[in-house]
């Protein structure tokens, strides 16, 4: 029987948690069990900027930071399952991948 991987990444940890929850309720309430969400390491994207606009003054610098959450899925396929995920809304900021393995 062919297994379905679900990735999901995101910069908002809250929605993607609330996705995730939601495809675990999903998957429980048609019986099938499912292992994950598991977590992956969160990629940081550092940027390291100076204040000043000319580039001349002191030397003082912004730091910005954006952290990238992802959390993978797996279960076995089952098409009311996964016509159910597909159909549940998804925030813009959290990206999913579906792949049948």
């Amino acid at each position: 029987m062919s297994k379905v991987r679900i990735k999901l990444n995101s910069i908002d940890i809250d929605q993607l948690n609330h996705i995730c929850n939601s495809i675990k309720e999903i998957a429980s309430q048609s019986g099938i069990t499912i292992s994950g969400p598991i977590p992956l390491p969160t990629k940081r994207l550092k940027v390291t900027t100076r204040k000043s606009p000319c580039g001349s003054g002191t030397a003082t610098f912004d730091r910005f930071e954006m952290r990238i959450h992802k959390r993978i899925i797996d279960m076995p396929s089952n098409d009311r399952v996964l016509h159910a995920i597909m159909r549940t809304s998804i925030p813009p900021t959290v990206h999913i991948k579906i792949q049948i393995i």
